[in-house]
């Protein structure tokens, strides 16, 4: 029998779109809990057994979280100015913040340590560039998860990519580790858009290349993210961790496989399966997102606007 054929460009933006935003919807119950406390994967859905002391109590299924949001932002920012624009970026984390602007029902109920921290120095007159905490132990994740739509939305070369991740990691989260982080998540993920062999491999490659005249950088790569080691992750906060587990869930199988593997290492699970399924998602295509997650999708008249407005960029 022949193999299905590959998703196509189209495919794939949605698909990383909705991917991230019904991964961080499904992964939002399960935040906060030890591995061991979750229920079995084939219980892992929206609506979580009625047993289950879910997190966040009070938010409807199908609603995503700062993950989402934040994404939203970057993907609204990039379409509407052309270019990064990191005060324009700022700017709409805040509103996000004090507003709900693109938070579903325009609820904020969750917001990362470092990035409460960006925001703070953002209102208090720090420019976007400078705004992001950048002490070793300021690593969170905060960036990362936002991070897909501009490697959905850029056009430019491996460097100005690279470049433009680190930019938008700077808001939030300014160390090198996480800007680094980021960096290799866009390449790989541009990577996995082309269909390339091995993607991760090719973007490792790619971002060596484009270190090598900055050792700074090179060190976070070579010394903290280890790029080369076998995949593995606990699901946590830390940037590095979160990448890990992304690449490890990613080779669960299909779509729904990546985004419960994700969620099954516990503890930032709507993160992980954010970040997870949105790569996921580009790789596979939309369709391969199960319909009883997409379609009880909360806050499609706030992503389909945008999508859309990608998807007709080309």
């Amino acid at each position: 029998m022949p193999s299905p054929p590959s998703p196509s460009r189209r495919d794939r933006l949605a698909g990383g779109v909705h991917g991230l935003l019904v991964g961080d919807a499904v992964g939002v119950p399960y935040e906060f809990h030890r591995p061991e406390a979750l229920p079995e994967l084939a219980a892992i859905e929206l609506d979580p057994p009625a047993n289950f002391h879910r997190a966040h109590l009070g938010v409807p299924p199908g609603t995503w979280s700062d993950d989402g949001a934040h994404a939203l932002c970057l993907l609204a920012s990039l379409l509407e100015k052309d270019r990064l624009d990191v005060d324009d970026l700022g700017r709409r984390l805040l509103a996000w913040y004090d507003e709900g602007y693109l938070a579903v029902g325009g609820k904020v109920f969750d917001v990362g340590i470092q990035t409460g921290r960006a925001l703070r120095a953002l209102r208090s007159g720090t420019p976007a560039s400078h705004s992001g905490p950048a002490d070793t132990q300021d690593n969170g994740n905060g960036a990362l998860m936002r991070v897909l739509p501009l490697a959905l939305w850029h056009r430019g070369p491996d460097a100005e990519l690279v470049c433009d991740a680190h930019d938008q990691s700077a808001v939030t989260h300014g160390h090198p580790r996480s800007q680094a982080c980021c960096a290799l998540y866009c390449l790989w993920a541009r990577r996995i858009l082309a269909d390339a062999a091995d993607p991760w491999a090719e973007a490792v490659a790619a971002l060596r290349s484009i270190y090598s005249d900055f050792p700074g950088y090179s060190g976070e790569l070579e010394g903290a993210i280890r790029p080369d080691d076998a995949p593995d992750g606990r699901g946590g906060g830390y940037v590095v961790d979160c990448l890990r587990s992304a690449r490890l869930a990613m080779l669960a199988g299909p779509y729904e496989a990546v985004v419960k593997a994700a969620i099954a290492l516990g503890h930032d699970t709507d993160t992980t399966a954010c970040v997870a399924g949105g790569v996921a998602g580009a790789r596979d295509g939309v369709e391969a997102i199960p319909p009883r997650w997409l379609d009880r999708l909360r806050g499609r008249d706030l992503c389909d606007p945008l999508i859309e407005a990608l998807l007709a960029r080309g």
